[in-house]
């Protein structure tokens, strides 16, 4: 960003601490971005400001969905993949693509349809003959998944043999084609958005590849207030273009102070009890749970639990995790891993339902 965006942008959003410098390089001395902290204090602060400015750029384009906002960053931050889920015309897809103009990296959008081929996305070989000695040999041609970024559009629009496709990219970072295993650009993200799955023509997602996304993301309707912003801006001019304000070495060094941000025993603890505690047949699971549960959460939901909180914490300056962290995030990573049984069914009652009892049946403050 150059000297006349920062000065748009200072006075609105919080800036880089002043320790911070930026990195002179040979290409673009003045433009370079600010150079990750190694410092612990200061590398929570410069996530803390990063989450500000990501936010206060959105916010040119979307009208509310903070809560939304904050999951997606959580996954980016975390290394993970996030699931949108809603009625269309909720800006999901918009959402996605602005932010994808906020981070520095490179961005692809792949609209799912009945028709669409494994190879669509992941990539293909064809003959290539040289021109000059005529010789012919295989050549790859990436698909769009060899991206930062992936926007997987209504990913619930295209048979189940498509969405197998992306099962390895989302958990390996790697695709395979013609017997040579190649890996995807680094950092790497799947941001889909899927339509609810009573409405017609959708093929709903297997229990495994719903299990590769950290978070499973309810987008609702705007407020009353919200929906007058909204109607305001769509039926005026163009607004304000969002900054980049992130690029890739950033985004990696934003995961690793996540990995590195350490967590108490007890935080460990409790985790862990909310997960065991919707293993209907395991030795721990709430009553309520085995009544109207078919299956639990696995271990993934465990570790998931613990990475969002580290995030969570993180974007909200905290040196420490607490058990708030993980209650907060706990409905967005438990929903789509357990399983409602026709009792609960019957009766109307949701995942989102069974993890709210789960948590206020586990204390957060007990020493565990």
């Amino acid at each position: 960003m150059n000297d006349e965006t920062n000065e748009n942008v200072a006075p609105v959003i919080p800036s880089a601490p002043e320790e911070y410098e930026a990195p002179v390089t040979a290409a673009d001395s003045e433009d370079a971005a600010p150079a990750p902290p190694v410092d612990a204090a200061e590398a929570i602060n410069f996530c803390k400001d990063a989450y500000a400015k990501i936010q206060y750029e959105l916010s040119k384009v979307i009208v509310g969905q903070n809560n939304v906002v904050d999951e997606i960053l959580i996954a980016i931050f975390t290394r993970n993949h996030a699931l949108l889920v809603g009625v269309p015309g909720l800006a999901k897809t918009l959402l996605i693509s602005t932010l994808a103009r906020t981070l520095q990296m490179s961005f692809r959008r792949i609209q799912f349809t009945p028709d669409l081929m494994p190879s669509d996305i992941t990539g293909t070989e064809v003959i290539y003959q040289d021109p000059q000695s005529g010789e012919k040999q295989f050549k790859f041609l990436p698909g769009p998944l060899f991206s930062n970024v992936v926007l997987a559009d209504e990913i619930n629009r295209t048979p189940p043999k498509t969405q197998a496709a992306m099962l390895e990219a989302m958990q390996e970072r790697c695709v395979t084609v013609g017997g040579v295993t190649r890996d995807l650009p680094k950092p790497f993200f799947v941001l889909a958005t899927q339509n609810p799955l009573e409405q017609e023509g959708t093929y709903p997602l297997p229990e495994a590849q719903l299990d590769r996304f950290m978070f499973l993301i309810h987008v609702g309707y705007p407020s009353a207030d919200e929906e007058f912003e909204i109607m305001k801006r769509g039926a005026g001019g163009r607004g304000d273009e969002p900054l980049p304000v992130l690029d890739a070495e950033q985004i990696l060094a934003i995961q690793e102070t996540v990995r590195l941000l350490p967590v108490a025993d007890h935080v460990y603890n409790y985790a862990r009890d909310i997960v065991r505690a919707t293993r209907a047949k395991e030795p721990g699971a709430l009553e309520y749970c085995a009544q109207y549960l078919s299956f639990g959460a696995g271990p993934r939901a465990s570790l998931s639990l613990i990475t969002a909180a580290k995030a969570r914490a993180l974007i909200n300056g905290q040196l420490y995790v607490s058990c708030e962290n993980v209650a907060a995030v706990a409905p967005s990573v438990m929903r789509h891993r357990i399983a409602p049984n026709f009792a609960a069914q019957s009766e109307g009652i949701t995942s989102d339902d069974i993890v709210k009892k789960v948590l206020e049946a586990i204390p957060q403050h007990e020493e565990r």
